[in-house]
């Protein structure tokens, strides 16, 4: 059974200009334990696809279940079982880190001892237990994602959303936000629902992808795939493959011969 399915999957805003379509009908299925790469260019409609399958925003089409709850009937149901990661995240620089993560773990109606527990838990895992007693304002770039990260596990989600999540990254910091990635499927079975416009992540991380353009899928498949398909051949970049199936390739050279 897919741990997230969405038909239709459809919102449109309303301005003063007129009505907006901004997805327009997707049709998305992810199973779990996946890693899926969620891809698009700026205004494709991934950020709002995201924030209604997080049930951030209503949408105005389609019927979506996440984790076996249904998006319009549960909504509490759906928060319940996911994790979600934004691009900036949304702690208190004045607190200490042990204090956001109890917080988060009460706010998901673990008893106090149990959020001092899955605190020290996350912790260990994600590299932070020397990092507890330090303000979050005082945290690297990297510390802080590593953070949010916990910050959207604490509840033991069955799907993690990651909303660019190494974008201001380092080198280092952006290899090991990937390694936690993989061990999190790997040690845990959290299907990851990922997006990024760093192509060479997506490349790296997903198992599979779907390209969103103009609010609908324009394709979807392994990376390989897509690239045998849309790129020409399998050792073609998935840069040059996104921008064949987006139709934003570079512009054609003029072969039109020079008279000298």
């Amino acid at each position: 059974m897919a741990v997230i399915s969405a038909s239709g999957l459809a919102r449109t805003f309303t301005t003063k200009n007129g009505p907006v379509e901004a997805v327009r009908g997707i049709d998305l299925r992810v199973e779990p334990g996946e890693i899926l790469g969620f891809l698009g260019p700026n205004g494709a409609g991934k950020t709002t696809t995201l924030r209604m399958l997080t049930t951030l925003l209503a949408p105005t089409g389609g019927a979506v279940t996440v984790a076996g709850h249904d998006l319009a009937g549960d909504p509490a149901g759906v928060r319940r079982a996911v994790g979600y990661v934004a691009q900036s995240g949304g702690v208190d620089p004045h607190v200490s880190v042990r204090e956001e993560l109890v917080t988060q773990g009460r706010l998901y109606r673990l008893t106090k001892p149990q959020a001092i527990a899955r605190t020290a838990e996350l912790a260990a895992d994600l590299g932070l237990t020397d990092l507890l007693d330090r303000r979050t304002g005082a945290l690297s770039g990297g510390q802080r994602r590593r953070l949010d990260i916990a910050m959207g596990l604490v509840h033991h989600p069955k799907v993690l959303f990651l909303d660019e999540p190494t974008t201001g990254l380092d080198p280092g910091s952006r290899a090991d936000l990937w390694d936690l990635v993989r061990r999190l499927r790997a040690e845990h079975g959290t299907t990851v629902f990922l997006t990024t416009h760093y192509l060479d992540e997506a490349d790296a991380l997903a198992d599979r992808i779907v390209v969103v353009d103009k609010g609908v899928v324009a394709a979807e498949g392994t990376p390989s795939a897509l690239k045998l398909e849309h790129g020409g051949s399998i050792d073609a970049t998935l840069q040059d493959t996104f921008l064949a199936i987006t139709g934003r390739g570079p512009a054609p050279v003029d072969t039109t011969p020079v008279a000298v």
